[in-house]
């Protein structure tokens, strides 16, 4: 058959090209219809990036505190308080001035209690016309940070008009009376508290540009499922994957040994209402073996922290049969694998069982609980009957729970191995190396990764387990939790069953990978950043997962001033310290936070948090809008913008309502 000559063939060529063109032009067009809406909209976005760029503040490590995570965000990692004391302090008494600011941080519960104690239409009308002039003067403050339609996006729907009307109610054109009419429309109405509570909420969605989590929502805190809720409450989060999160993902997908370790922890810290009223989990089938098989154990070896309403002993005992089974289904699932190279972290066919022994790194070890009723010594990694029935009834409210597939599917959408933020390269555990610094490998579905591939491979496989069907445990999401070379873990084992079961301490030791000790070195920072396309002159890591120890005055900034570990043991079983870092236009700094003592306390008594400070990088000049992730994408924007102004002016594409 001829062939067409060149010339044909790239003409054919150049149609297609421009066919896929237009096509890709044409849903741009349905919402800027013509050439005069495409340049002001390319003059928006101009501008915008002359803006400062968005205030992010990054938070790690959470594990179930709720009520602290509240009051972080609400206050927004304390740089709120400055801001309405340098607007207000001097135009309020101080009690005045205190009830102001705790309504800022608690606008549903203030309005809450004014509903109870206002009692006449005069009383709200005097006391919101009042105070909404100034939350509005806040609000203008802030909003003037960014575009106007960036803005309103944080304003409520139902009252996004109004609230942009009072926006701009300043004016030589507008005074008081305008805000006083909307107050007294709302008043006779009965709505003008709940637009102030509103317009609280509106303050603190302003303040915090973006929140990024950096890993583990759940465990050792108290409330896991209310940390999910209030953070799907915010207008902006991005998450980075912690393990934590992998080990209540898999939980969630129905992975036993993922549940048997989510049982266990949530009965050491006694924190079973996350389970029980969260997820609407029961933990009766446990309930039921313990009471069972477990029956006369004294289970001292796992006595639980904290207090409640079961008995000590039941609680012990409950956690040493979700113990047994997580020892059990490990062992099965490292047999499963032997790519992972653990078989000797297989230790319950290492018992002695008659004399009271086990075997661990070729070393043998008194056992400090020989009372092993559900082991067959001969077959030690099979569950007993017993123990099935009460997992598969588990196993069975952990996938059927609604609440707790909205929170995974929630983390898994918004949620990346890592993220880059200018300057800044944020992910939660460790990029795994050797002792010389080298990548370490790691395999996800039978190849082997390492560096930046191994932190997307694992992504991607994230991403696809809510593609379709799952055929098989996601095996993966437990090495994931404690495997050795998990970016997300960064140590060569956890000692779970040593610490149950052994008191030499010799055992106790995880150790963690180089990465750990090469982040001070400033040769090594510049490797992990230039693998991650961050630029190395100013570049900063960002990590949480190793809890800083500052009682031992321990610094969060690495010796090579290019890393900084954000793990302040943000739980109140866990330190109680926490660390938010809040990457401003002018400057990085870290925000130390304390104890916080309830919600009731910062309503009732005005406790709050007022973070220490330290400036870690500071700008000069101020960074803004153009040099933002949001930059990059106007940047994109305005280049499609000034190829669809082409498109209508070559009549490639009809303008809509053009001017004649």
């Amino acid at each position: 058959m001829e062939q067409p000559p060149p010339f044909m063939e790239s003409k054919k060529d150049r149609a297609e090209v421009q066919e896929r063109e237009f096509a890709k032009l044409a849903p741009l067009a349905r919402e800027i219809p013509n050439i005069d809406s495409a340049i002001a909209e390319i003059a928006r976005f101009s501008a915008e990036l002359t803006l400062p760029r968005g205030t992010i503040h990054v938070i790690s490590d959470i594990h179930g505190e709720d009520k602290k995570l509240r009051h972080v965000i609400n206050n927004a990692s304390g740089t709120l308080r400055p801001l309405v004391e340098r607007l207000l302090t001097d135009k309020m008494p101080p009690q005045q001035f205190q009830e102001f600011l705790t309504l800022v941080f608690y606008p549903a519960e203030v309005v809450g209690r004014l509903e109870q104690t206002l009692t006449s239409e005069q009383e709200i009308k005097d006391y919101a016309t009042r105070t909404l002039h100034d939350l509005f003067h806040v609000v203008r403050v802030l909003a003037a940070r960014r575009s106007l339609k960036h803005a309103i996006r944080v304003f409520p729907a139902e009252y996004r008009e109004l609230l942009a009307e009072i926006l701009h109610e300043p004016s030589t054109e507008r005074d008081r009376s305008y805000v006083d009419a909307i107050v007294d429309a709302l008043t006779r109405r009965g709505r003008v508290l709940h637009l102030i509570h509103l317009t609280g909420r509106v303050i603190r969605n302003l303040a915090i540009d973006e929140l990024i989590i950096g890993g583990d929502a759940w465990d050792r805190g108290p409330r896991g499922d209310r940390v999910m809720d209030y953070l799907m409450q915010q207008p902006n989060v991005s998450f980075v994957w912690g393990n934590h999160d992998m080990e209540w993902l898999g939980a969630c997908l129905g992975h036993r040994a993922l549940i048997c370790q989510v049982l266990r922890i949530s009965l050491r810290y006694r924190r079973l209402s996350q389970l029980e009223e969260g997820y609407g989990i029961p933990v009766q089938p446990l309930e039921v073996l313990a009471r069972t098989v477990y029956a006369d154990d004294p289970a001292e070896y796992y006595e639980t922290k904290g207090t409640g309403l079961r008995e000590k002993s039941m609680m012990a005992r409950m956690q040493k049969a979700a113990a047994i089974m997580q020892f059990k289904l490990e062992g099965q699932m490292i047999a499963r694998h032997p790519e992972w190279k653990l078989e000797h972290r297989r230790l319950l066919h290492q018992i002695n069982y008659e004399a009271g022994t086990i075997e661990v790194d070729g070393v043998s070890y008194p056992l400090l609980d020989t009372n092993f009723p559900t082991i067959d010594p001969a077959n030690p990694y099979k569950l007993m009957a017993d123990e099935t029935r009460c997992l598969e009834r588990i196993r069975q409210s952990f996938m059927a729970s609604q609440k707790l597939w909205d929170h995974v599917r929630w983390m898994v959408s918004h949620g990346e191995m890592y993220l880059r933020r200018q300057e800044h390269l944020i992910f939660h555990g460790c990029v795994p190396v050797d002792h010389n610094g080298e990548f370490l490998p790691m395999m996800v579905n039978g190849k082997a990764y390492s560096g930046r591939a191994l932190f997307d491979a694992i992504e991607a496989y994230v991403y696809r387990l809510f593609d379709g069907p799952i055929n098989e445990e996601p095996d993966l999401l437990w090495y994931l939790w404690s495997g050795p070379e998990s970016p997300l873990f960064g140590k060569d084992r956890i000692t779970t069953l040593e610490r149950d079961l052994i008191k030499d301490p010799k055992t106790h030791v995880e150790t963690k990978n180089p990465y750990f000790r090469l982040i001070h070195e400033v040769c090594f920072c510049d490797k992990v950043l230039s693998e991650f396309g961050v630029p190395t002159e100013h570049g900063l890591i960002v990590n949480g997962h190793v809890p800083v120890e500052v009682e031992k005055g321990e610094s969060p900034l690495k010796k090579s001033g290019k890393a900084i570990t954000i793990d302040g043991a943000f739980s109140e079983a866990y330190g109680d310290h926490g660390f938010t870092l809040v990457l401003e236009p002018h400057r990085t700094f870290l925000a130390k936070h304390h104890h916080f003592e309830s919600v009731e306390a910062a309503i009732n008594k005005g406790a709050d948090i007022i973070p220490s400070i330290t400036v870690v990088r500071e700008w000069d000049p101020p960074r803004r809008v153009a040099d933002s992730k949001r930059g990059r994408y106007l940047v994109q924007a305005i280049k499609l913008l000034e190829e669809l102004i082409e498109a209508y002016r070559n009549n490639h594409l009809q303008q809509a309502g053009a001017r004649s």
